[in-house]
């Protein structure tokens, strides 16, 4: 993948500029100091959620020994960690991508690695695969990989992510939960006989529509201001027809006694490199280790290519500026997770929403950075956007990701079949790494199918045994 910077875009950065803007390239990328402040600013509402999920996911589970993390802990170090990365992603690999508490890894962490090991040690594993990951970044297999797939699963990929993250929008804001009566999925929360009852829900409508009318009149900042109109009319709506809290879904928008908490740095490097070997079994630990590093792996690439799709600085064989910064970037941020027990710092996908927002360069990831290390001693300020004014913006970049699907040449079966299988998986089966795993064993076989073996690559064939033999594992027990 090419790691050319601002020279492939089609803006040319006038004389006179600010050290600021040389550096980051705003003006070559065709953005301004306001746009990146404001996606940055969108970013972090889009994701803020991670410092209360986070805590609520790893506090509530149990290592083998039946300790718990501490959820007041894990709030600092979550934003601790995303704060640091962000910012190291924004300096170093200059893109507007926010790092932050990795969904998939932490489950994995929680309800695959602590049951069999103490908390010091599975975390001990998630340093691991940072230093795994950046190896492979620095031997150039990373980079290799994402040459490798083929340009319309790259755009599958981008379209199949922004299913996903409008999934969790629509999931997040209640407006769609797990069915009943034998169906998956259904209308309205859980136990609303799949119906939209209840304030939050009509808030989140409101809010998404003002973002949408705002969106359609051209109007810049419409994702950001559905967020705060939300938000607004959220906390008037809880405090004058008293609400009860668990009407929320990600925390109640209340204003809080005080805006400032008192940070606890005491997970900060209890962190144990061997004991999982010993205390698990260097077999279990093994599968552990390769698990986390494949889907940190995946869906890093895959969030990676569709940012950069959606902020234009992809090149027509999606490459993009700076990747192997970026990849580096991302494998430390595994490193910092696990050094501050709060699971794998890695690029998270709701970054889109500041994109979607005008942000095109590092710029935006230090203000988002900034904003979560403030958060550390301001949680209480930052907990007041509920998950139905946050999910506005997931809703949203999922509309402005599908765009990308136009560019699949869907008249080729072969290219066809993989693609929408890539993109359907994804959200289906609620797996990104998964999705881009059934995505690469189906355009391996077709291709195949269609006698053009030498269209698949070689690459693509030892990704396709990987993927392989990572589903056979989970399916014989292995």
């Amino acid at each position: 993948m090419t790691t050319r910077d601002s020279a492939q875009r089609p803006h040319t950065a006038p004389q006179g500029r600010s050290w600021l803007d040389r550096y980051f390239s705003i003006t070559g990328r065709g953005s301004t100091p306001a746009r990146e402040l404001r996606g940055g600013l969108t970013t972090f509402m889009a994701m803020a959620y991670i410092i209360v999920l986070n805590p609520v996911i790893l506090g509530g589970a149990t290592d083998v020994n039946g300790d718990h993390l501490d959820p007041a802990q894990l709030t600092t170090m979550t934003a601790l960690s995303a704060g640091l990365v962000t910012i190291m992603m924004g300096i170093v690999g200059r893109a507007p991508i926010a790092c932050a508490a990795a969904l998939g890894v932490m489950a994995v962490v929680a309800y695959q690695a602590a049951p069999v090991m103490t908390w010091p040690e599975a975390m001990g594993l998630v340093v691991w695969q940072g230093v795994i990951i950046i190896a492979m970044v620095v031997t150039g297999v990373r980079t290799a990989v994402m040459n490798a797939l083929p340009r319309d699963l790259k755009i599958a990929i981008g379209v199949g992510i922004g299913l996903f993250v409008a999934l969790i929008g629509l999931t997040n804001a209640g407006f769609v939960s797990k069915g009943e009566g034998g169906s998956l999925l259904q209308l309205g929360g859980a136990g609303d006989g799949g119906h939209l009852l209840g304030w939050p829900i009509l808030i989140f409508v409101i809010g998404l529509t003002l973002a949408g009318v705002l969106l359609v009149r051209g109007i810049p900042g419409a994702i950001f201001y559905g967020i705060v109109g939300a938000t607004a009319l959220a906390v008037i709506v809880h405090h004058a027809f008293g609400l009860d809290t668990a009407q929320w879904g990600g925390g109640a928008p209340e204003l809080p006694d005080s805006p400032i908490a008192v940070p606890d740095f005491g997970l900060l490097f209890q962190v144990d490199l061997f004991g999982a070997w010993t205390t698990a079994g260097p077999t279990t630990a093994g599968v552990i280790l390769f698990t986390l590093v494949l889907a940190g792996f995946f869906d890093a690439v895959g969030t990676i290519l569709a940012i950069g799709a959606k902020a234009g600085l992809t090149d027509v064989d999606g490459g993009m500026p700076r990747v192997n910064q970026i990849l580096v970037t991302d494998g430390t941020g595994a490193v910092v997770g696990g050094l501050t027990s709060s699971s794998a710092t890695l690029v998270f996908v709701e970054s889109t929403a500041g994109v979607g927002e005008g942000a095109r360069t590092g710029l935006s990831s230090v203000v988002t950075g900034g904003l979560f290390l403030t958060a550390i001693v301001f949680a209480p300020v930052f907990s007041i956007v509920p998950a139905e004014a946050a999910s506005v913006a997931m809703v949203l970049v999922g509309v402005l990701m599908m765009t990308h699907v136009r560019d699949i040449d869907w008249t080729d079966m072969g290219v066809a079949v993989p693609a929408f299988l890539t993109i359907a998986m994804m959200p289906f089966a609620y797996d990104i790494a998964g999705g881009i795993g059934v995505g690469i064993i189906a355009h391996t076989v077709l291709r195949t199918a269609q006698g053009r073996t030498r269209d698949v690559g070689p690459l693509m064939w030892v990704l396709t045994a990987v993927f392989l033999f990572d589903f056979s594992m989970h399916a014989f027990g292995l």
